[in-house]
């Protein structure tokens, strides 16, 4: 029996949609909807069932993202993507694993829903400007235009170095160290002066309510995590090395922006509706 295309395409749908909206929960809402959708269609008149549902899922993005926006102008504190938990092998595709990361994935959340679709359809999947046109309910004249800003907007934003996930890696082995001993020095030794820590706790849990700047800040806010009743670990998640913070009052996950061997940007969430996928890890494809 052949595999129903939804099911054999369901890890590049979801990818698809987690890009567009930050958010697994939100991106399995569309998924869910799409496969409504799909369930009903002719299949005989489809002859190219990737594109049509990558399509179907752009769509079902794109709705859902304007109600996110509204949504997310009522949000109390920082606003961060919801961490994935995911196999080290996705980092071997250099540019998925970059355009899931959450530093890109907060770079796009400052482009227009219909900004982000065209770049996460043509920069990160490839797909011919035509089927990104309609898609979006665009020209392909149009797509290109919106591409090129879209492109723009997001390289003046991303971080500027590329770092190999050896290194990464070893930058995150250090903090996890720095942060076990809870001396200021040892923190202060692996952030650039100017490192920037930006906190969600949704309103549940106690975080910063606005970026916290300076090292010296940083390392001191950091210094006063409660060791004790607290496991640090390093972990993968969205396809670089990353933190878990388990302890009683939740935990956190926190992922590390490194350029020249020290850290320039710190993203913890620990707003507990965004950690329950953590124990498992999440297929992401393209």
């Amino acid at each position: 029996m052949t595999e129903d295309p939804f099911v054999a395409h369901r890890s590049l749908l979801f990818t698809v949609a987690y890009e567009m909206l930050g958010s697994a929960a939100d991106a399995e809402d569309v998924l869910q909807d799409t496969w409504l959708r799909w369930a009903d269609v002719d299949r005989s008149q489809i002859h190219d069932p990737r594109s049509y549902l990558v399509r179907a899922v752009t769509r079902q993005g794109l709705n859902r993202l304007r109600t996110l926006s509204r949504r997310r102008e009522d949000y109390v504190g920082q606003w961060l993507p919801e961490p994935l938990s995911t196999h080290p092998d996705v980092a071997d595709d250099v540019e998925l694993a970059e355009s899931v990361s959450i530093a890109m994935l907060t770079v796009l959340e400052t482009l227009g829903p219909v900004e982000r679709a065209v770049f996460v359809l043509r920069e990160v999947f490839d797909m011919p400007y035509d089927e990104v046109a309609e898609a979006v309910g665009r020209t392909p004249a149009a797509v290109r235009q919106i591409a090129r800003r879209a492109r723009a907007h997001v390289a003046a934003r991303r971080p500027r170095v590329k770092v190999s996930p050896e290194e990464h890696k070893s930058v995150v082995d250090r903090f996890v160290a720095a942060l076990h001993t809870g001396r200021v020095q040892d923190l202060l030794e692996i952030m650039a002066p100017d490192v920037v820590l930006i906190a969600d706790g949704g309103g549940i849990t106690a975080a910063a309510p606005t970026p916290v700047h300076g090292a010296e800040l940083v390392a001191t806010m950091l210094a006063g995590t409660d060791r004790a009743a607290s496991e640090i670990t390093a972990v993968w998640l969205n396809a670089s090395p990353a933190i878990r913070i388990a302890s009683g009052s939740g935990g956190a996950a926190v992922s590390l922006v490194v350029e020249n061997g020290r850290i320039t940007r710190i993203y913890a969430t620990s707003n507990p509706q965004k950690l329950s996928r953590l124990d498992e890890p999440t297929d992401l494809t393209r």
